[in-house]
């Protein structure tokens, strides 16, 4: 499972011109689900983003979580974050999990994200969409799952 989550003062999220989805301060969270991925993975993934403080205290110094600011979450599915680009010059996205198992474990990290008491808007797995982010900082962060991964991944996934 791959993330990028940035920090922000707002995200949207539109589907044909409609929005779908929205929050004022807090991450806009891009989620790629792999094919090896399971529920464990979703687990840590959706802890270590409630958890992580890249927020600012009082001091400036980056020691809050978006539960701590009273933020919210707006969850995003992005099969292209498994994009390999090693050979040639078209992506290939043969490590991302197929349409069934990326949507349950999508859904699943939204699940998870509420259980910790936080708000969760999302875009619609599967439609082309317009996501508008205003990112504050700006602060962008790559969660990896995998192990090894220079993101900083779990290595096992508890």
């Amino acid at each position: 499972m791959r993330v990028v989550l940035q920090r922000v003062s707002r995200g949207g999220v539109a589907v044909d011109g409609r929005t779908v989805g929205e929050i004022e301060r807090g991450l806009v969270v891009l989620l790629g689900v792999a094919e090896g991925d399971t529920d464990a993975e979703a687990r840590w993934m959706a802890s270590k983003m409630a958890a992580l403080r890249v927020f600012e205290d009082d001091d400036g110094k980056m020691n809050l979580s978006v539960a701590d600011v009273g933020g919210a979450i707006l969850l995003i599915s992005q099969f292209t974050l498994l994009a390999s680009c090693r050979k040639g010059r078209r992506p290939s996205f043969i490590g991302a999990a197929r349409p069934e198992k990326g949507r349950r474990l999508y859904e699943r990290v939204g699940e998870l994200l509420r259980e910790e008491g936080l708000t969760v808007a999302t875009g619609r797995f599967g439609e082309r969409m317009t996501v508008s982010i205003e990112n504050e900082g700006p602060v962008t962060i790559i969660l990896d799952t995998d192990e090894g991964a220079a993101a900083g991944g779990p290595g096992e996934v508890p």
